[in-house]
C-alpha cells in the first residue's frame, strides 16, 4: 500500500521544510507533504500538477496538462515517514491536491510519527475517518466558491459544511477574488452557523503584486464582516514555486 505524492523541481517526493504561509500557523516553521489527485479542479489551482494530467478535460486557467508519470511518485507509509521525520520538524502540514482521498494511508504514515503535530489542508468534501481524524490538530478547509470554477453541490456539500463548521480543530478559509465573492462566503457563514473567528479569506494570487491588490479592499470587508484575514507568505518569499 503506498502513498501517492506530488514531486518537486528535482523529480523527487515534494516534501519539505519552510514557513507555513496560510491561515492560524503562518509563519510557523513546518515540514510539508504535498500529495496528489484531487477530487475537484480549481480553474485558478496553483498545484494544477498535482490533478490536471494530459487526457484530463476538466478546465484550467493556464490550458496547461501535465505528465502523470513525471509528476506523480509513490512511498509506502514508513517512507514517507522517514522522510517528514528527516526534516527535523515538530510540526507537519499535509496538502495536495487533497490529502483526504488517501486517508487510511496516511493514518498508517502517522502511526510511524507519534510526536508530530499535524495539519491537514483540505477542500471539505471528504469525511476523515476515525484511524486518520484521531492523529489531526487542525484542519485547515478550504471549500470552494463559484468562482472556482467547481459544481455547487460537488464543492459546497451542506452536511460536510455543518460538521466544518462544529468541528473546533477546523478552521475554515475562503480564497476570494472579487468583492463579490464576500456575498457567497456570508451566506454560507449564515446558512451553516460559522463561527466568525474560525473564518479566514484569502485573496487569490500567485504574485505579489495581485496579492497586495486586492488586500486593500479584502482588508476593509474582513474588517465589516468580522473575518480573518490571511496573507499567502509564501508567495512574497518565494515565488510561486514548488518545494516552498
Amino acid at each position: 500500500m503506498t502513498l501517492v505524492l506530488a514531486t518537486d523541481d528535482s523529480g523527487g517526493p515534494e516534501i519539505f521544510a519552510s514557513l507555513q504561509g496560510e491561515g492560524p500557523s503562518v509563519g510557523k516553521p513546518v515540514a510539508f507533504m504535498r500529495l496528489s489527485r484531487c477530487n475537484l479542479a480549481c480553474v485558478w489551482c496553483d498545484t494544477a500538477y498535482t490533478w490536471n494530467f494530459d487526457g484530463d478535460n476538466r478546465p484550467h486557467r493556464s490550458g496547461e496538462t501535465f505528465d502523470r508519470a513525471a509528476n506523480q511518485l509513490k512511498l509506502s507509509p514508513g517512507e514517507a515517514a522517514e522522510r517528514v521525520a528527516s526534516m527535523g520538524q515538530d510540526r507537519l502540514v499535509i496538502t495536495g491536491g487533497e490529502p483526504l482521498m488517501q486517508a487510511g494511508k496516511l493514518a498508517e504514515m502517522l502511526e510511524h510519527l507519534p510526536d508530530t503535530a499535524v495539519e491537514i489542508e483540505t477542500n471539505g468534501t471528504v469525511m476523515p475517518p476515525a484511524r486518520l481524524d484521531v492523529r489531526i490538530d487542525q484542519y485547515n478547509v478550504s471549500p470552494k466558491l463559484a468562482h472556482s470554477g467547481n459544481p455547487a453541490d460537488l464543492a459546497l456539500k451542506p452536511d460536510m459544511l455543518d460538521h466544518w463548521a462544529s468541528e473546533p480543530r477546523a478552521f475554515l478559509k475562503f480564497v476570494i477574488a472579487e468583492p463579490g465573492d464576500v456575498d457567497e462566503v456570508l451566506a454560507l457563514a449564515k446558512r451553516h452557523d460559522f463561527d466568525r473567528s474560525r473564518v479566514y479569506l484569502m485573496p487569490e494570487g500567485t504574485d505579489s503584486e495581485t496579492l497586495r491588490a486586492r488586500e486593500k479592499w479584502l482588508a476593509p470587508l474582513a474588517l465589516r464582516h468580522g473575518f480573518r484575514m490571511t496573507d499567502r507568505l509564501h508567495i512574497h518569499l518565494y515565488g510561486d514555486t514548488r518545494g516552498t
